[in-house]
């Protein structure tokens, strides 16, 4: 499948399925609407100043040169790191998602079925650092460059074989490397741009995803039309 349409589908997916878990509340008149989203729920801006939270700067920059193959750029739109996917998850894995706080982490630890998710004692800022270890170290003991050194066939190669099992690391799961890595680098193309990601709202603009904007009162009649609607960050509200 061509990646962008990948891409997509895989946004599409994302937002029925917030859609669907999010409660919601009868309003019964405008004057109910609130008119602002408070301060202290908005998130604090990632920006690129101040250098990396968790990454070195080598495996930033291999991380980078993944991100770059599995969202590339194009005609459509910019490449994952110039969208910012690098900074995103950087903090991501500074923070409670490396830290795994949301996930269960008592074990017992055994080797399930793929429906089950990874059975891993790593956490996600673990998996990063131990992955990316043990894959500059397969490519070391293969008689190969770092892997941001290969040129973009060889890069996709390897990426080919980790996504199909083809390749064992020595102290984490290759397979389920490849795939936090591709679920990461696509949560960083379509977060909403206050985490670090979407630089510009690239991704929303790709999709035609509105983003967090308010309401859109002024659009119900208009059926059947072309809206082009520019989507808001959560960098906008309150401003």
């Amino acid at each position: 499948m061509d990646r962008r349409k990948a891409i997509k589908s895989l946004a599409g997916m994302a937002a029925a399925g917030v859609s669907a878990a999010a409660g919601a509340d009868v309003i019964t008149s405008h004057s109910e609407l609130p008119t602002q989203l408070s301060p202290e729920l908005v998130p604090e801006m990632v920006t690129r100043k101040g250098g990396l939270s968790y990454l070195t700067q080598d495996e930033a920059t291999t991380v980078g040169a993944i991100f770059d193959r599995l969202i590339p750029a194009d005609a459509l739109s910019i490449g994952a790191v110039d969208a910012g996917c690098v900074e995103f998850i950087d903090r991501q894995l500074a923070g409670d998602f490396g830290k795994a706080k949301s996930m269960y982490m008592l074990g017992p630890f055994k080797s399930g079925l793929p429906e089950a998710g990874p059975q891993t004692q790593q956490t996600p800022a673990q998996r990063y650092r131990i992955g990316l270890a043990d894959l500059q170290d397969y490519l070391h003991r293969h008689g190969s460059k770092d892997f941001a050194a290969l040129d973009a066939q060889a890069q996709d190669q390897m990426l080919q074989q980790l996504e199909a099992g083809a390749i064992e690391f020595a102290h984490t799961d290759a397979k389920a490397f490849f795939a936090l890595l591709l679920q990461n680098v696509r949560e960083g193309y379509f977060a909403d741009p206050i985490y670090g990601g979407n630089k510009n709202m690239v991704g929303w603009k790709l999709v035609g995803f509105p983003g967090a904007r308010y309401d859109f009162r002024e659009q119900i009649a208009r059926k059947g039309q072309v809206l082009n609607i520019e989507p808001v960050s959560l960098a906008d509200i309150n401003r």
